[in-house]
């Protein structure tokens, strides 16, 4: 207010000084004023909203924007943050290590993992449940990332895996016609099976082919219990929604219910078995409210283990994720040797402007995009933290962390590569035929 004063008064002082002058000397010195006075303020008011608008946090499944600050992340959807005593409990009950981006925090917070754990305590079975929505030819590293740690948790508790290839769901939100959607999920799926997953043990299934029999029971009955208002206040739907997107979720969640698969997966002995779903924090509205719904159909309510969001190369600390829709904020797998140097070359760090201020202060760690991702896929812990003290200190400079980074995302690709092409279509009709998962 007092500034708004001071601007009418300065204004009121222009008019005073202007009585005896010419229209024209008038009019120039309201333009000079406002340039002066006002263009300034205006900026200033700009680049505070900008600065406000940029420090809020929106996490949903659809959208995920603003400096993300995960603690209250956990607050707002009520979920727990997964502490060492569980890790240290993982380790235990699996007789190996906890993943790197288990005991790195990358994977943070849960709901009933220490149920899920009872339950492999106590000899009885469970299943994994994850899943991808196919929007590109080929994934890039975040969309590897649940994966990879998926494929730790089958080979570290000998669990049946189902993965659900939602080709639906994209035709619903990206508009991709049913043909592209249901091609770009059979090449997603040769992405995933080079990852390494038991064959044995392992479903892959698209919804477009599989929501059927018992699969769209468990539908129904899941969207009979979801009132309009409850959807519309989990995931912000609108009066532009269209009805498919009010049903989908159901779609997502019946297969964290195993009676929602045919009797050849699950024998009809264990229809009520429960599931741990590896997912991104983003997911968790669908199975808050899958939990909500699963007592009133007398299923067992999923557990879950969720991640933080891998950064876009192009993004500042915690600012959004990497996304499917922006080919240079991404490394994909099909990415060539120089495309990737080229992508982390032009990665935001925390680095300082010149090398002198980057001896004396050392680099921003937490703003630093190429030093996170070598925290995800660097294993080596030694050496992750002689970098994280060399070029916190100053003594590292930012290229010889991007040099290093580039050397580890390259044999990483390269092998994913090979192991992709190896991928026969034959292989992807076997993954994806139903089959006993339970002995």
């Amino acid at each position: 207010m007092e500034t708004i004063e001071k601007m009418i008064e300065d204004f009121k002082k222009v008019l005073d000084d202007s009585t005896h002058t010419s229209p024209e000397t008038l009019k120039h010195e309201m333009i000079q004023w406002l340039d002066e006075t006002l263009s300034p303020r205006l900026k200033q008011v700009l680049e505070e909203r900008e600065t406000q608008s940029s420090s809020e946090q929106t996490v949903t499944p659809f959208v995920v924007s603003g400096k993300i600050d995960y603690e209250k992340v956990i607050l707002k959807f009520g979920c727990t943050k997964i502490d060492e005593s569980l890790i240290d409990r993982v380790e235990r009950l699996t007789s190996r290590g906890a993943h790197v981006f288990l005991r790195r925090g990358f994977f943070y917070a849960h709901r009933d993992l220490d149920k899920i754990l009872d339950c492999h305590e106590r000899g009885d079975k469970f299943y994994l449940y994850t899943g991808r929505g196919p929007s590109s030819e080929s994934l890039h590293l975040g969309h590897l990332i649940p994966f990879l740690f998926t494929k730790y948790l089958q080979e570290a508790f000998k669990v049946p895996l189902v993965i659900q290839i939602t080709d639906d769901e994209k035709k619903i939100w990206k508009k991709l016609n049913k043909e592209k959607s249901k091609r770009l999920g059979r090449e997603n799926v040769k992405d995933i099976i080079a990852c390494g997953f038991d064959a044995s043990n392992t479903f892959i299934f698209s919804s477009y082919a599989t929501v059927g029999g018992k699969f769209y029971e468990n539908v129904v009955e899941i969207a009979d219990c979801v009132t309009v208002n409850k959807a519309n206040s989990t995931f912000g739907f609108t009066g532009e929604a269209s009805t498919a997107k009010m049903i989908f979720p159901s779609v997502q969640a019946a297969p964290s219910f195993s009676s929602s698969f045919p009797h050849k997966l699950f024998p009809d002995e264990k229809k009520n078995i429960p599931c741990l779903i590896p997912c991104a924090i983003d997911q968790d509205p669908y199975f808050r409210l899958t939990r909500d719904v699963a007592p009133r159909l007398d299923f067992i309510k999923p557990a879950l283990i969720e991640s933080k969001f891998f950064p876009a190369l192009r993004a500042s600390g915690n600012n959004g994720k990497m996304s499917a829709s922006d080919a240079n904020s991404a490394i994909y797998i099909n990415d060539s040797a120089k495309d990737i140097k080229r992508k982390i070359n032009s990665a935001v760090t925390g680095g300082r402007d010149n090398l002198e201020d980057q001896k004396k202060y050392g680099a921003k760690l937490e703003e630093d995009i190429p030093f996170q991702y070598l925290s995800f896929f660097l294993e080596d812990d030694a050496e992750l933290e002689h970098i994280k003290k060399e070029y916190g200190e100053g003594r590292m400079t930012t290229g010889d962390v991007k040099k290093r980074l580039v050397q580890v995302v390259t044999e990483i690709v390269e092998r994913h590569r090979m192991a992709r092409a190896a991928v026969t279509d034959e292989m992807v009709d076997a993954f994806m035929t139903p089959r006993p998962l339970f002995e």
